[in-house]
């Protein structure tokens, strides 16, 4: 029999298990149809879902439709538990995303279609409640294609030719064979919806079956069954406890088959399988053997977690949501923190994402969640499973680092007989690109075994950081050299060096403190949008006015939690009942108040002695420290931030470093000067260089002293923020980006040839999946587009810190945080207006000149005439002025 395995998803309260319920009584599994408001729903089977009406845990049915079995997983809604959603996810062929037409798309609902889309898993849209007032098909219609994506498609209008027009704008082999044949067959439809081209939608009501089993019909016509390897393998989503306590490993059998006593292995460790269960609801059917397609709750394994894959199935990476959230666990009186633990490990097991921490020293329970209501689940769970009623205290955010520049750190361990040195690239990354590793070092430079090594000690540990001990996040690391000894390397040294590294180069870096963000909609009446909009300002948010009818304003936005955790409490207050506010994580930006919860959590890096920042050296037979800061100093592999490694190929890179440094320059000195003696005293030096009128780079004001060397004239150009900033080029530029760069790039070739020096133009293609670093040549002057994960101002940035002593650099730019921090690096700096009068300037001049040039180099005839010719020519003009 073919086997499909869907998942359902929702915001909550949009009508999931109701949906749930109308697709097990039509599909004859159940008898009885199930209200959540009368607490009988099937899928709803625990205590605490019932009395709240929320779906707390994933459960799953097994049902039949026209000679396919069909697994669904129902899965939670709310937002406080989207990581047992998220686990779940790894197992689905396809979901069912059901959407409340009388709500549309909400901010949760954006989230779940972007996992969707990250995890790759086809979709089919229900939009539910159509009964209600209001509700209008072709307006959501509208919003689904302008917030989700284009491909969404009523399904509703089977046969018409708007449905069939919007199935051809979807693929384009669907366009022609609907050019050929003016009709489509039902293989490329469920291949474009397998491809996640098409997303068909249904409209109906779930409480009154309107639409139910049409599109309970269109699911099993439409769904691709997968086809599956011979060999066993299989996926683990869910961990969890029967009513006897038994331990249940729920999976789906990806491949072969699973028997009662086989022995499974994830490659570490193995285990034998004591039972298979099948579970539908709260009941379960005890098999010899599971095949392939079945998802299935076995007995008799104690190592297995979620995300694990067994037999030659991979395991999963770290979910995309996590707790921003924790709080410690107050026990109740008389009882012992450290009896606690063991049980509370229990629901860890669970749910991972609860993140159980002890403190030795304080002999504190931490436990990290996503909000509030998880907070009372696990309460209460505490208290049904174990008995024991625990409180918790005020609870704080969990912050992250990240890093704002490029560095290199270096970890060294050499006690007597132990050696490793590690240098790791610490890499900036895009917000929310989570941490990324790589390796760029030679196996003739380090052996194999050994860089293999390193990789599993970076990913071994959650690294911390240096301002607040938060974990580190949306950076790369890149393993760029390091050395062993051929007799005294053993495993353990390169995990020394290597978490050394890491934390060198973190001291080394200039560190930026992250807090989680809520993106939020906010509905209220028309009249107290601006008492909302000075609040969240209040809060450090930004926000906008989405849209206002009838009376009723919705905002959108964005807000730190810490200063909206408790928000909705005030919006009931001051609109009486009337305001609603919907939340979802929007993932980390900069701590508006990062200084303050600096101090305020008062972490010391130099005496966390779990993670050192000093390295281990050794002499004279005797071990040493070495600080953070002295590393460079002592360490044995030479550095792989060099000056002249550019990421330009330069036509003086086999200048010695002694000429490159040769003196400072009188920029230099005052620039230091006013960061000491004179920063807070408002006094100038007597090396300030003016200005030139034109503030063209390279044109020094001459100075007593020491006559400076000649630097080469570089032009740096942020390309794309140029091409904004300039009106003709940002009308260009809607209509066809690239014949604006094309103009661009000629403006900047002109002014190349007019002017001697060195023109970059820098373009952003760091959003290009795999894209790497190209560097060109455009006529005179060179053009770049940026590798995956960097942006033009890390190029142009970079390009200035490590040049700006050897050219004379100027960067064209409007971006005022970019402008800082280039003139921090000592270079020009000017502004898209800048560039485009100088341009004119240039160009003006050069005409100017070529005119003057003309007029005096202009020929006349009777400069080029003989002298007897000129006479002959004087003679006749007097004899004609004589006959006048």
């Amino acid at each position: 029999m073919n086997k499909l395995v869907i998942g359902i998803l929702a915001h909550v309260d949009a009508g999931k298990t109701t949906l749930s319920e109308g697709l097990l009584y039509l599909s004859g599994r159940i008898r009885k149809l199930g209200r959540v408001d009368k607490k009988d729903a099937f899928l709803d089977n625990f205590e605490l879902e019932r009395a709240r009406g929320i779906t707390i845990f994933s459960k799953q049915a097994i049902f039949e439709v026209d000679g396919t079995q069909i697994t669904l997983l129902d899965t939670p809604g709310h937002v406080d538990f989207s990581a047992e959603m998220e686990r779940t996810l790894q197992v689905l062929d396809y979901a069912i995303l059901v959407v409340s037409g009388a709500d549309g798309v909400q901010g949760h609902t954006k989230t779940l279609w972007r996992l969707l889309e990250l995890y790759g898993i086809p979709a089919f849209i229900f939009i539910n409640k159509m009964d209600q007032e209001g509700t209008d098909r072709s307006e959501l219609l509208h919003a689904l294609k302008r917030q989700l994506s284009e491909g969404c498609v009523d399904f509703g209008q089977t046969g018409t030719t708007s449905f069939c027009e919007q199935l051809a704008l979807c693929d384009e082999g669907m366009m022609d064979a609907y050019l050929k044949t003016g009709q489509f067959k039902t293989q490329q439809i469920k291949k474009a919806i397998r491809d996640r081209k098409l997303f068909p939608c249904f409209f109906g009501s779930a409480l009154k079956l309107e639409g139910v089993e049409a599109f309970m019909r269109a699911l099993v016509k439409y769904a691709e069954v997968p086809v599956y390897p011979r060999d066993f393998r299989a996926k683990v989503f869910k961990i969890s406890r029967d009513e006897q306590g038994n331990r249940l490993t729920h999976m789906k059998i990806t491949g072969g088959k699973l028997r009662a006593r086989d022995v499974i292995s994830n490659g570490v460790w193995e285990e034998k399988v004591n039972q298979i269960r099948l579970y539908s609801g709260a009941k379960y059917q005890a098999v010899s053997e599971a095949e392939a397609g079945a998802v299935c709750a076995v007995t008799g394994l104690t190592r297995t977690k979620p995300g694990d894959g067994l037999g030659g199935e991979e395991a999963s990476g770290r979910p995309v949501l996590e707790p921003v959230l924790t709080y410690q666990i107050l026990p109740p009186e008389g009882c012992d923190p450290k009896v606690l633990l063991p049980k509370l490990r229990q629901l860890e097991e669970e749910d991972p994402e609860l993140h159980i921490v002890w403190d030795e020293q304080l002999e504190e329970i931490r436990v990290q969640v996503m909000g509030e209501v998880q907070l009372e689940i696990l309460k209460s769970l505490i208290q049904n499973r174990f008995g024991q009623e625990v409180t918790f205290d005020a609870g704080r955010i969990l912050y992250k680092e990240t890093i704002a520049n490029t560095v290199e750190g270096v970890g060294h361990f050499e006690p007597l007989r132990h050696y490793a040195e590690v240098h790791l690239l610490l890499e900036p990354g895009e917000p929310g690109s989570g941490l990324k590793y790589a390796v760029d070092c030679s196996d003739d430079v380090l052996a194999r075994n050994w860089k293999n090594l390193i990789l599993s000690h970076l990913k071994e540990k959650e690294h911390r950081g240096v301002l607040t001990g938060s974990p580190i996040t949306d950076m790369k690391i890149t393993l760029v050299s390091g050395r062993a000894h051929p007799k005294h390397t053993q495993g353990g040294d390169f995990r020394e060096a290597t978490w050394r590294a890491v934390r060198q180069g973190l001291k080394e870096a200039e560190s930026v403190l992250l807090e989680p963000y809520y993106a939020f909609q906010l509905e209220l009446p028309e009249k107290m949008v601006g008492r909302a909009m000075s609040d969240i300002e209040k809060m450090h948010g930004t926000c906008r006015i989405a849209r206002i009818q009838d009376g009723v304003a919705v905002l959108e936005g964005k807000a730190p939690v810490s200063t909206m955790r408790n928000y909705q409490k005030d919006v009931a207050a001051y609109t009486r009942g009337h305001g609603r506010l919907m939340c979802h994580l929007a993932g980390y930006g900069p701590c508006h108040n990062a200084d303050e919860i600096i101090r305020a959590i008062g972490y010391d890096s130099e005496r966390d002695a779990d993670n050192p920042t000093g390295s281990v050296f050794c002499a004279n037979g005797t071990g040493f420290l070495v600080s953070w800061d002295q590393v460079k100093n002592y360490m044995h592999v030479e550095s792989c931030l060099k000056p002249d490694r550019d990421l330009m190929e330069n036509p003086d890179r086999e200048r010695s470093e002694k000429d490159r440094e040769e003196w400072l320059d009188p920029e230099e000195v005052d620039r230091i000067l006013q960061r000491t003696y004179f920063a807070n005293q408002g006094k100038k030096t007597v090396w300030h260089k003016p200005k030139t009128a034109s503030g063209s780079p390279g044109k020094p004001a001459p100075y007593v002293g020491k006559p400076r060397e000649a630097k080469e004239e570089y032009l740096l150009v942020d390309g794309y923020n140029i091409i904004f900033a300039w009106p003709e080029l940002r009308e260009l530029a809607e209509d066809n980006i690239d014949a604006a760069r094309t103009r661009l790039l000629d403006e900047l070739c002109k002014y190349r040839g007019l002017r001697n020096c060195r023109i970059i133009a820098v373009f952003d293609a760091y959003r290009v999946q795999g894209h790497q670093e190209e560097i060109l040549d455009y006529h005179n002057i060179h053009v770049v587009y940026t590798r995956e994960a960097q942006t033009a101002d890390h190029y142009i940035e970079k390009f200035a810190h490590d040049n700006q002593k050897r050219y004379d650099i100027t960067v064209a730019t409007s971006d005022n945080l970019q402008q800082v921090i280039i003139r921090g690096a000592g270079c020009a700096v000017w502004s898209a207006d800048d560039l485009r009068k100088e341009l004119q300037r240039t160009n003006e001049g050069v005409l100017q000149a070529y005119r003057e040039k003309q007029a005096m180099d202009r020929n006349y005839l009777r400069d080029k005439l003989s002298r007897e010719t000129k006479e002959r020519m004087e003679a006749l003009l007097r004899e004609e002025e004589r006959n006048g």
